[in-house]
């Protein structure tokens, strides 16, 4: 048997990923290369189905179909009857059978599947960021930040920075510790985007005790010491004076409660984050 050349029309008023892909998967099932797919997005006018049904037709091609838009879906499938194109729509028989069990109408908006893709790929981007300008790696990262959290060693930066990411907001964080000076780009960045993070020290000391027995090394190292702890805290409400920030208590919050009084503080402050719901 020849190996028939194959021409299908990817049609939809979204971007036609979908019937795309449902196209792939099909002729996967078939023991061919020969075929051709052509892909019509954005399809929203009556002019434009005339063209494609015409240009379908001279081509004897399949049209494979995914419109929600009910009137110009009918009108399409109705015209490619008359003319006797093989039209195909992938998406209503499935819409139909939902609709009926759960009683609920289709939203009978394009897109939908490109827009939860754009959410995820912003979420990834900003996990992605979190991890690049954590623990103030790269100061640039302040600039480019929607967040930026400012605190001594173990007051969650680095939690929060990733919760935040996967509520797609792009979090960077900055350690201050009395012998480095923090970054000029931390005050040239508007105090509004700044949330600085303190804690209880005693509280504070039994972390870092801990984080030390992790390590293998003596809890009585100067990192858990009082003295040392009460100079950062010093110096971090020095900094964070300085910088005019909110400042949070973590030391008896989950790190979701943390992250929900952060957001909170930005939408009374009146600084508009994209993401943040």
């Amino acid at each position: 048997m020849t190996d028939k050349h194959l021409v299908l029309y990817i049609v939809s008023d979204s971007i036609g990923e979908t019937a795309e892909s449902v196209s792939k998967a099909v002729i996967g099932q078939f023991d061919t290369r020969n075929y051709e797919l052509r892909r019509f997005p954005f399809t929203t006018e009556k002019d434009q189905v005339d063209e494609i049904l015409e240009e379908a037709k001279q081509e004897n091609a399949i049209i494979v179909l995914t419109m929600v838009v009910n009137g110009l879906r009918d009108y399409f499938l109705q015209a490619a009857e008359k003319e006797h194109i093989d039209a195909i729509d992938v998406m209503s028989p499935l819409m139909k059978v939902i609709s009926t069990k759960t009683g609920m109408k289709p939203k009978k908006e394009p897109g939908t599947i490109r827009k939860l893709d754009e959410k995820y790929f912003k979420k990834v981007e900003a996990i992605e960021f979190a991890v690049k300008y954590d623990d103030g790696k790269d100061p640039r990262g302040i600039n480019k930040a929607d967040i930026v959290l400012v605190g001594i060693s173990r007051t969650s930066k680095t939690p929060l920075s990733m919760y935040l990411a996967h509520r797609n907001i792009k979090a960077a964080n900055v350690p201050l510790v009395p012998e480095v000076s923090p970054p000029r780009e931390l005050f040239e960045a508007p105090s509004q985007k700044i949330i600085g993070l303190t804690t209880n020290p005693q509280k504070l000391i039994e972390i870092r005790q801990e984080r030390l027995k992790a390590l293998g090394l003596k809890d009585g190292a100067n990192y858990a010491s009082m003295e040392r702890i009460l100079e950062e805290l010093d110096y971090a409400d020095k900094v964070m004076r300085k910088l005019n920030c909110p400042v949070i208590d973590v030391s008896t919050r989950a790190v979701e409660e943390s992250a929900s009084i952060i957001m909170e503080i930005l939408r009374e402050k009146g600084y508009r984050l994209g993401m943040v719901k």
